[in-house]
């Protein structure tokens, strides 16, 4: 199993990124996916999840409205939209999945939000 995150970046509030998630090493469609971030000093939140199908969403209350989760099961990848972006969304944010009982992690992608 390989999750690889990419897409993050230094920017300015009130802008937007849209994070990657590509996945590889299981049936990707089969599994949820979820979104996380650790800030400095900070312990690591939950921001979304998305369902195998992507009928099925969950959203963090600091994020929604602000953030959009999806997934193309055909590309083997999920998606972190976000928009409206605040400095204290400053994080390096993850994706991850659950296989077998057994939990996987990419290696992170940062998000800086600095004026």
């Amino acid at each position: 199993v390989q999750l690889v995150e990419c897409g993050g970046g230094m920017l300015q509030p009130g802008g937007s990124l849209r994070l990657s998630c590509a996945a590889s090493g299981f049936t990707f469609s089969t599994y949820l996916i979820r979104w996380y971030r650790q800030a400095p000093g900070k312990e690591r939140e939950l921001v979304a999840t998305i369902t195998n199908t992507g009928g099925n969403t969950y959203y963090a209350d600091s994020v929604k409205g602000r953030f959009t989760i999806s997934r193309d099961n055909a590309k083997n990848t999920a998606y972190l939209q976000m928009n409206s972006l605040k400095p204290e969304d400053t994080a390096a944010y993850y994706c991850s999945t659950t296989v077998l009982g057994r939990n996987y992690w990419g290696q992170g992608t940062q998000v800086t939000v600095s004026s």
